[in-house]
């Protein structure tokens, strides 16, 4: 394993914020992930897993030792004719996940097709996109607890999953996801009912739908909603879409007949945060080097020489506007170091 110094994070993080780790070293095993760990204990240095670094905001050098997972391993355990167990080490760029596991005739994962990041970080944001929660397909997962340094191995019920988060966002920093264990099908049902979704296979037109097209259409919607981030620098979705009772959601409809909304099993409404941000004209709107995108107003973005402190401060503004005007506190999503 190899130690840096001052390493210089700003092509390991999506927004590009040019900030230093004080040291650094890249894990491409359990055995190096444990090695680093140790390391930085005998060293008295905190610890810091950094993954593919799409859902952080950088507002200063991380002190310490700054792990960079990269093993990068999918492996397939069929547990039944049509059925199988699909590892990936945490390194694993998440959409070349997505794409392996259709490659092999899988399904499952193609409405998370295009979600930038590593498959170490998926679990404790809980990814999901289109209909589609990770905790709809995870089955275990791999992690090393950093204060002890014992291994353990999670089932789905033990992450605590919710609507982006888990076990792990809350106990921040405590554990290292090295591996997550995936459920998947040939003959799993596909999932097409989000609107967007449906929109775009109604006008496809096609007559026969499968794990692919599907994902295909899921990269065109966001490409099209979406800048990538190697060419305008962003976290994707900087705010999450709130959640509302039912009451609230009839007395801001009756006042806002155009809020865009969706009813959660539980009786609850998720709001579109998205719509919120573009009905207060922010979207397009810039900021000196930072700004909100202009073809989705969930989406904040640096357009080069930025901090994180002024993406902070517009999202602040932003969040503010929300709650003057409709009484809804936005949540945001990334991880602000």
């Amino acid at each position: 394993m190899q130690f840096e110094q001052n390493k210089p994070l700003k092509h390991l993080n999506s927004l590009a914020f040019e900030h230093t780790a004080e040291h650094y070293v890249e894990a491409k095993s359990e055995d190096d992930l444990a090695e680093a760990r140790e390391h930085a204990v005998n060293k008295n240095w905190p610890l810091f897993i950094l993954g593919g670094g799409t859902n952080i905001v950088l507002t200063q050098n991380i002190k310490g030792l700054v792990v960079h997972p990269v093993g990068t391993s999918i492996d397939y355990q069929a547990t039944s004719k049509d059925q199988s167990l699909v590892t990936a080490n945490a390194g694993t760029n998440w959409h070349e996940l997505v794409l392996d596991s259709l490659r092999h005739g899988y399904a499952g994962l193609e409405n998370l097709s295009l979600i930038p990041g590593a498959a170490g970080a998926a679990p404790v944001q809980n990814i999901g996109a289109y209909g589609v929660e990770l905790n709809q397909r995870l089955v275990t997962l791999r992690a090393l607890h950093l204060p002890s340094g014992q291994w353990r191995e999670f089932t789905n019920k033990e992450c605590e999953f919710g609507y982006r988060t888990s076990l792990f966002k809350r106990l921040k920093g405590e554990y290292a996801i090295s591996s997550i264990s995936l459920q998947l099908s040939k003959s799993l049902p596909l999932n097409t009912q989000y609107a967007a979704l449906k929109h775009a296979l109604d006008e496809a037109q096609l007559n026969e739908v499968n794990a692919k097209m599907i994902s295909d259409l899921v990269c065109q919607i966001r490409s099209q909603k979406l800048p990538d981030p190697n060419t305008l620098s962003n976290v994707g979705s900087f705010f999450q879409n709130p959640i509302v009772s039912d009451a609230q959601y009839q007395s801001l409809k009756d006042k806002h007949p155009g809020l865009v909304a969706y009813p959660q099993s539980d009786g609850q409404v998720k709001l579109a945060a998205g719509w919120l941000i573009d009905t207060l004209g922010f979207r397009g709107k810039r900021d000196g080097a930072v700004g909100v995108h202009d073809k989705q107003a969930l989406v904040l973005v640096n357009f080069g020489g930025g901090t994180g402190e002024q993406l902070l401060a517009l999202a602040e503004t932003i969040r503010q506007r929300v709650k003057e005007s409709f009484d809804v506190v936005l949540k945001i999503e990334p991880n602000v170091m």
